[in-house]
């Protein structure tokens, strides 16, 4: 698909919605980069860590979900992003790209841009569910966790089964009346028959 039919796509009045594209291991700029370069809305949530070598240490840019990447997209495109050097595959749910809600990407989008720490982390689906009520990521909801001397919220994105952890202030959450393994990550809530569709 040429640039032109991709930017044609983009501009119709079809619904768009965000998909999750797993991409080969660590293709995840060189994909977004592509999928940027044609016009396509795109997201890759990165943070920051540092790494030790003998001599020095450096800090890098990192994937939040490694191998991952958002982005926004409709039917018409599922050629074209499977045909994109680095991809591997979409994220399926019912023989279609699994949608990811709006506010769960605003959710990412928040966390990776406030102040605070934050890194991936094993999946969490259980635990106790608190919900940040003042700060930069005031109303997002996950699962409290504790590390040493400090607090991590814990965002688990089920469609992914992936999970991330920020840094957060006890002082600044409060307990949520649900049942352990509800919703965590603002609205991701696990999805059946997932699956990835592959590039054949």
């Amino acid at each position: 698909m040429s640039m032109t039919e991709v930017h044609a796509l983009q501009s119709s009045q079809v619904p768009r919605e965000w998909w999750a594209i797993y991409t080969r291991h660590q293709h995840e700029k060189t994909v977004a980069e592509n999928f940027s370069a044609h016009g396509l809305e795109v997201f890759l949530p990165l943070y920051k860590a540092i790494r030790q070598w003998k001599d020095r240490q450096k800090q890098l840019s990192l994937p939040l979900f490694p191998c991952y990447v958002f982005l926004r997209g409709e039917s018409q495109l599922r050629v074209h992003v499977l045909g994109t050097p680095g991809v591997h595959s979409i994220v399926m749910a019912a023989d279609r790209p699994a949608a990811i809600p709006d506010d769960d990407i605003e959710a990412i989008r928040r966390v990776v841009d406030s102040p605070l720490k934050v890194e991936p982390h094993p999946f969490l689906r259980r635990g106790d569910c608190v919900r940040i009520k003042s700060g930069p990521l005031a109303g997002i909801e996950g699962i409290l966790i504790r590390r040493k001397n400090s607090y991590r919220l814990i965002l688990s994105a089920a469609v992914l089964q992936k999970s991330i952890a920020v840094e957060v202030d006890a002082f600044c959450i409060e307990p949520l009346a649900r049942r352990p393994g509800e919703a965590h990550f603002s609205s991701l809530r696990p999805r059946s028959g997932l699956q990835e569709y592959p590039l054949l």
